[in-house]
């Protein structure tokens, strides 16, 4: 079984089709991933493991005789597309930081239809869903922002019934990591269960804007004597420390990436693209933003065309 090694630096596409350009060298390298110590059988556990002679993308327990490979059990399965096209889309998702589109990877790849596309981008969207380290500490800012398609007049507005903008709840540590959330709305006790959830009872300060939410929000927390506002309706958007500035920056990029590569997104998978911006965000200066993909993507459960549609095409 192959020794991953660490991603060679720099990686860029080019050295990245030298060293991926056959399915051999692919699958090698996702079995070092998903077993650096040696194949496992998924239904024994044994690890006496053989290849089936004439077909060595597959393994066979020498224990129980299970038959199996690197890719079954993940969002892998099942796929058509060859392992180097999967990896090229990989790389392309992780270093594109305002996101791909399935129609630019369906034109890149060559891939024969847009559905293929879409389905492959969602299933590697699914495994860049980010292990969250505890919770946020020293300065944090939080914001809400919408997005969604333009409205005429008050019905563009959340609150108002015929609204169909979605709320984003961002949650940022200075220096640390940015959270994104799909809210149902923005009131108090939402805002509140956010705060309980990602912020520590130790924070020294969470900066807000004036929201009228946010003041109930600190105030059920017991973080209401930690709470600063900046006040951005008197034009004021730095007092020193406090702003909110760190994360209207995550949110511009986000913005940038429904608005200039995606263009719709629907509220029903809305969250996977905030898991793929939250991310890749915080891993942004990471040297193996890739290598770490391809492993969530080995250790990620099957995601099926019909479980991610419910049997209907979305954005």
């Amino acid at each position: 079984m192959a020794t991953v090694r660490p991603a060679r630096s720099p990686l860029n596409l080019s050295n990245l089709m030298a060293r991926f350009d056959s399915e051999i060298k692919c699958r090698e390298y996702l079995e070092g991933l998903r077993w650096p110590d040696g194949a496992v059988c998924p239904k024994c556990a044994g690890k006496e493991i053989a290849r089936v002679q004439g077909r060595e993308a597959v393994l066979r327990c020498v224990n129980c005789q299970t038959q199996f490979s690197v890719t079954a059990g993940t969002v892998f399965n099942d796929s058509h597309l060859p392992l180097a096209k999967w990896f090229i889309a990989t790389f392309i998702l992780t270093q594109s930081k305002k996101g791909v589109s399935a129609c630019q990877i369906q034109r890149m790849l060559g891939i024969g239809g847009y559905k293929t596309a879409w389905y492959l981008c969602h299933r590697i969207r699914s495994a860049m869903t980010a292990v969250r380290q505890g919770k946020l500490t020293g300065t944090v800012e939080m914001d809400e922002t919408y997005v969604g398609g333009i409205q005429r007049g008050h019905q563009d507005k959340p609150g108002h019934g015929q609204s169909k903008k979605q709320i984003v709840v961002g949650i940022r540590e200075r220096g640390g990591e940015m959270r994104f959330f799909h809210a149902e709305d923005a009131k108090s006790g939402t805002l509140a269960r956010y705060i309980r959830e990602n912020i520590s009872d130790e924070v020294d300060v969470i900066i807000t804007d004036e929201y009228m939410g946010y003041p109930g929000a600190m105030k059920q927390t017991g973080m209401a004597d930690r709470h600063k506002t900046i006040k951005h309706k008197a034009r004021v958007y730095v007092d020193g420390d406090i702003h909110t500035n760190t994360v209207e920056n995550a949110f511009s990029l986000l913005k940038r990436g429904i608005i200039g590569t995606w263009h719709k997104v629907s509220a029903k998978h809305l969250e996977s693209y905030l898991n793929e911006m939250e991310f890749r965000f915080n891993r942004r200066h990471s040297e193996t933003l890739f290598q770490d993909t391809l492993r969530h993507m080995i250790n990620a459960p099957v995601l099926t065309f019909d479980k991610l549609t419910n049997k209907e095409e979305a954005a």
